[in-house]
């Protein structure tokens, strides 16, 4: 009977050790595996994305009370999208302007001085009477001035020409020291030159031009008896051409119009002198021929 009381109790608990052991199991929520969250994955994980990044929230700004309502910086001017990539420009810019050196540039190369470009004679400067050869050589450059002896009825006469290679530029000067070729003896402007005299003279000139110059009639040697001789003035009776400036004499060669009669030339000879308001000289249209100054 003991035997059958102890068996009784242990039965009883066996049964309430069960039953409270299924209401645990009721009452206590099933767990997931760890096991099979930790599984391996083959696959490694992808890194989030530029593009799914957002920004934060700005934080709210504090209004200031010490200024007015259209200073205050609204939330959108605050954040604000980030421009787009500025593209490369295609066309050429400007190089910047360099700061000012100290350093001195080095001077550009200075064209070498011409020849004076003037046409005019003056019984000064390089035409004075104490002039030179080398004067005109340091004037008008050497390569424009040529020495050489001309020969004068037998007679040679050391002169200087000025632009020998170009008619239209082509001056003489005769000097009174050959050998050194010093001292202005006389200056001969004939041929095609250009250059002009003092007074305003110059080759082409009618004898009407030439009297409104001199402001008078002047008196004119005739003719040769020679087919293209000149006559020359003789005289300037007074006249404004009488006296130049700077001490020289002028002497003017008068060639008569090629079409002019030969009677006609010769009825005006060399050894007698016209006043050039002659009807009979005017009529065979003289015109200046060749142009002397001398000292």
């Amino acid at each position: 009977m003991h035997r059958r009381l102890i068996e009784a109790v242990l039965m009883a608990g066996f049964v309430l050790g069960t039953a409270g052991l299924g209401f645990a199991q009721q009452a206590t929520p099933t767990q997931p595996s760890i096991i099979e969250n930790e599984a391996p994955s083959s696959t490694p994980p992808a890194k989030a994305s530029r593009a799914g990044r957002t920004q934060s929230a700005a934080p709210a700004l504090e209004h200031d009370p010490s200024l007015d309502a259209e200073d205050q910086l609204a939330p959108s001017q605050v954040a604000q999208p980030m421009p787009a990539a500025v593209p490369t420009p295609t066309t050429r810019t400007r190089p910047a302007k360099h700061a000012a050196s100290d350093t001195p540039t080095a001077p550009r190369d200075r064209k070498q001085p011409r020849a004076p470009s003037f046409r005019a004679v003056e019984c000064s400067g390089p035409f004075a009477k104490d002039s030179s050869n080398l004067k005109l050589a340091m004037l008008f450059d050497s390569k424009n001035v040529t020495f050489t002896d001309l020969d004068l009825n037998g007679t040679k006469v050391g002169t200087s020409i000025l632009f020998p290679k170009d008619p239209k530029r082509r001056l003489e000067i005769w000097w009174s020291n050959p050998t050194a070729r010093s001292g202005t003896h006389l200056i001969v402007i004939n041929g095609q030159s250009t250059w002009s005299a003092p007074g305003g003279m110059r080759l082409g000139l009618s004898l009407a031009e030439l009297e409104k110059l001199n402001h008078k009639p002047f008196t004119v040697k005739g003719f040769g008896k020679d087919k293209g001789d000149a006559a020359a003035v003789s005289s300037w009776a007074g006249g404004a051409l009488a006296t130049l400036p700077g001490g020289c004499k002028s002497g003017v060669s008068l060639q008569a119009d090629p079409k002019a009669p030969a009677d006609a030339m010769a009825a005006l000879a060399a050894d007698h002198e016209y006043s050039s308001s002659d009807p009979a000289l005017r009529a065979l249209n003289p015109t200046v021929s060749e142009i002397l100054l001398g000292y």
